[in-house]
């Protein structure tokens, strides 16, 4: 069978949901899928991660420049962590036939220490599966990096059977330093996936990534499948990343996470933020937000504890679109790198509501000025309400049928600082 074409059979048995943007060398995988295209990449992966918030498999579809605008998404979920898997499927155009660049997508392993593998014909459906498996026992995306190669090959056929198990996400009562470490304790656990996999064989020789012929076979790059001098030689498609990365080992990430009552505190709004009003009636009313970074980020902690899940600045408008979908932004994020995200929603007439609190700041860096949203934002028919208008807040803040976007405005107290509360 054409390697394609087996690939995509081995995704459509192990996902539930497919986002792409289309390029060489993948735009045929995507369309034998009938892969959903999204505005950009970071939005798709921002889909794929609010359905496995929803409990469904999500595969994203991408070239390898695609990986880019992936990255901010990526690495915060390998700390924030997922329910269903998440799989990326990487598209290297290593020879830059139809690419500006000849980028090597295995990088990002090691960037955002996720689980890559590279299967060659005689693992390809395997590898599939197993890809889902490890992002849902690691709680973090994982990469399956494809060549022309095998895309173009035979692969014959063999069957691997589904087995969805759920990751979880980062306890919320650790502490934003314990989350990171804890992340880092589960990535020792992928190390010793990669040592163990059956999906390597390395028994000495040249060792073949992927597409490339050796006496043996790697297929979980990354984290490196053996010792190091096993790796040394090495005959890969494209950059010598196995050899290159055949001495890391998992991060030093010792001792036990910090938790808010271990340190003592939490942190929340100023005392004079002008939103109370805003989380209070959604906390009323039972709704779960994902939030942005930023200020948003501190609905997730008491004394409101609204928010479901957060994946970096200008994520939540993607994530809750395919998850609670409602999303919780400042003005800031939406302008940073949310507003693609609304772009495709609102296309796609997608049902959401998208709060922005407008208070012309960036609130997280220091209070610096924010252009003002309201001149982006006209296309999209906004109701703006002031901070202090409950009867306003309370007629608007509803899940609608269709995209909707609130612009709440209120003005941050001059010297005002997130407080801090004992836990």
């Amino acid at each position: 069978m054409r390697g394609v074409l087996a690939l995509a059979a081995a995704l459509r048995r192990s996902a539930d949901r497919f986002y792409t943007v289309p390029g060489y060398p993948v735009s045929d995988l995507a369309s034998l899928l009938d892969a959903e295209i999204v505005i950009n990449e970071k939005t798709a992966l921002e889909y794929a991660l609010g359905d496995s918030l929803s409990g469904r498999r999500a595969c994203v579809i991408v070239k390898h420049v695609g990986m880019n605008a992936c990255a901010d998404p990526l690495v915060n979920a390998t700390t924030q962590g997922l329910c269903s898997g998440v799989v990326i499927v990487a598209g290297d155009d290593v020879d830059a036939v139809a690419s500006q660049n000849a980028q090597d997508s295995r990088y990002y392993g090691e960037i955002a220490q996720i689980p890559v593998l590279e299967p060659d014909a005689g693992t390809c459906p395997a590898a599939v599966e197993e890809a889902f498996r490890a992002s849902e026992a690691f709680s973090r995306a994982a990469l399956l990096r494809i060549t022309p190669a095998l895309l173009e090959g035979e692969i014959p056929w063999t069957e691997s059977v589904r087995k969805d198990a759920s990751g979880q996400l980062a306890d919320p009562g650790l502490t934003l330093p314990g989350k990171a470490v804890a992340a880092g304790q589960r990535t020792a656990a992928v190390f010793a996936w990669s040592r163990g996999s059956p999906l390597n064989r390395i028994g000495g020789g040249t060792v073949g990534a992927g597409a490339a012929p050796g006496q043996s076979r790697a297929v979980t790059v990354y984290p490196p499948p053996a010792d190091p001098a096993l790796l040394a030689d090495t005959h890969e498609y494209g950059r010598p990343f196995l050899r290159e990365h055949r001495w890391c080992e998992p991060p030093a990430t010792g001792g036990v996470p910090e938790r808010m009552e271990m340190r003592g505190y939490h942190r929340t709004f100023c005392r004079d933020c002008p939103f109370h009003p805003v989380f209070a009636i959604l906390k009323e009313r039972g709704f779960r937000v994902i939030c942005d970074a930023g200020c948003s980020l501190l609905a997730m902690n008491p004394p409101y504890g609204i928010g479901a899940a957060s994946y970096g600045l200008g994520s939540s408008i993607g994530v809750a679109a395919t998850s609670t979908r409602l999303a919780l932004t400042g003005d800031y994020a939406l302008l940073h790198s949310g507003m693609n995200a609304l772009i495709d929603v609102y296309e796609k007439r997608t049902p959401l509501l998208c709060i922005v609190l407008k208070n012309n700041r960036m609130g997280m860096t220091g209070g610096h000025p924010a252009y003002d949203s309201m001149t982006y934002l006209t296309w999209a028919k906004p109701i703006v309400c002031r901070a202090d208008d409950e009867a306003a807040l309370r007629e608007a803040l509803h899940v609608p049928d269709e995209p909707r976007t609130v612009v709440i405005e209120g003005a941050c107290p001059e010297d005002g600082r997130h407080e801090t509360v004992a836990y």
